[in-house]
């Protein structure tokens, strides 16, 4: 048998490490999910501004199926590049949980916000609204699943 020192077993741990490390690091939703839903809710807040209701029933729709038949593919965390794909159990099974929730939370939000922005006289409180529901999903979007990341780090488990 080949017994280890314990300078090889301590530099194959560090190795393990790393490598977990960077997969953790692949964990992520992509950049343009988080553009693309931007703009969407803009063009949705715009849309409610007309007051057209049939258009804004129609735009909402819309948007509701799209973001349905991407969001499952995208907001798992597994894909965060075409360089690789991080197993389902690596990724973890609450992230895109996480992900749904905080969208919820943002509908709620920009709701509000486009009625509190109605009631101070604005000219376009749900383009507003949508406008700050934007920012917070860029930037927002990407410090959600750095959070995830440094918790997987920390717990030295999966996400």
């Amino acid at each position: 048998m080949n017994q280890l020192t314990p300078e090889q077993a301590r530099a194959a741990l560090d190795t393990v490490e790393r490598n977990r490390r960077r997969v953790i690091d692949e964990i992520d939703v992509p950049l343009w999910y988080w553009a693309a839903l931007a703009v969407a809710w803009i063009a949705l807040g715009v849309i409610a501004d007309l007051n057209n209701p049939l258009a804004t029933t129609l735009a909402t729709l819309t948007f509701g199926a799209a973001h349905a038949s991407i969001a499952p593919r995208v907001i798992n965390g597994r894909r965060r590049s075409r360089r690789m794909s991080v197993r389902a159990d690596v990724a973890g099974p609450h992230l895109a949980a996480w992900v749904l929730g905080s969208l919820v939370a943002l509908v709620g939000i920009t709701i509000g916000a486009a009625l509190v922005l109605n009631a101070d006289g604005a000219r376009h409180p749900a383009t507003e609204a949508a406008v700050l529901a934007a920012v917070t999903l860029v930037l927002g979007g990407p410090l959600l699943l750095a959070t995830v990341r440094r918790r997987a780090v920390r717990a030295g488990a999966p996400a």
